[in-house]
């Protein structure tokens, strides 16, 4: 069995090490993720470049999280899930919405339900979404720049998703009363 080594700062590639420690300063911990992707200095880079990118879209964080924690329930990703669920109670991401990602189910406010579910149609039809999907959407209130925007999470979420997979990242510390599983999901 292939083991992927979760590295500190003091014992990461040189050139992944100036992004370890700018997550630290940020986040006030070392995440187990980040540590994982500190193998390719290049896929670090391009995780936390992108995570960046995504916080200056027009998205709110609602919406943001919204698209992030659907796929990661779309793909079973553990880490993220506990991750994202404990980010979203700190951006004060209603907790109806939090419990209706985990779970898979509908959230109540229309709009973002309808956010919710184009975030499904863009991960589960691997960006072949039906016309009448994309109308659905922008009827709901969104924009064509959102259709974009939800392409750009689900592409931050294939990054730290699949390396959680292949990597099986242990849930950090600061996560961990947020564990997850996917019989958690009516989806699942």
């Amino acid at each position: 069995m292939t083991t992927f080594t979760t590295y500190k700062i003091d014992t990461a590639p040189a050139a992944s090490k100036p992004f370890l420690e700018g997550a630290k300063k940020a986040f006030g911990f070392e995440a187990n993720l980040l540590g994982t992707m500190a193998e390719s200095p290049a896929l670090l880079e391009g995780y936390l470049t992108l995570s960046g990118i995504l916080n200056k879209s027009d998205l709110s964080e609602t919406e943001r999280q919204i698209i992030l924690m659907t796929n990661n329930r779309l793909n079973g990703c553990t880490y993220c899930m506990a991750a994202h669920t404990t980010i979203s109670q700190m951006a004060n991401v209603p907790a109806d919405v939090i419990e209706a990602l985990r779970s898979g189910t509908s959230i109540a406010d229309p709009k973002l339900e309808a956010l919710r579910v184009f975030a499904e149609v863009i991960n589960e039809k691997r960006g072949w979404p039906e016309e009448s999907d994309i109308e659905a959407f922008l009827a709901a209130g969104y924009t064509k720049q959102t259709v974009l925007e939800v392409i750009l999470a689900t592409s931050l979420k294939v990054m730290s998703n699949y390396t959680n997979h292949i990597a099986k990242t242990t849930v950090d510390p600061a996560f961990q009363a947020n564990v997850w599983s996917a019989e958690d999901s009516v989806a699942a």
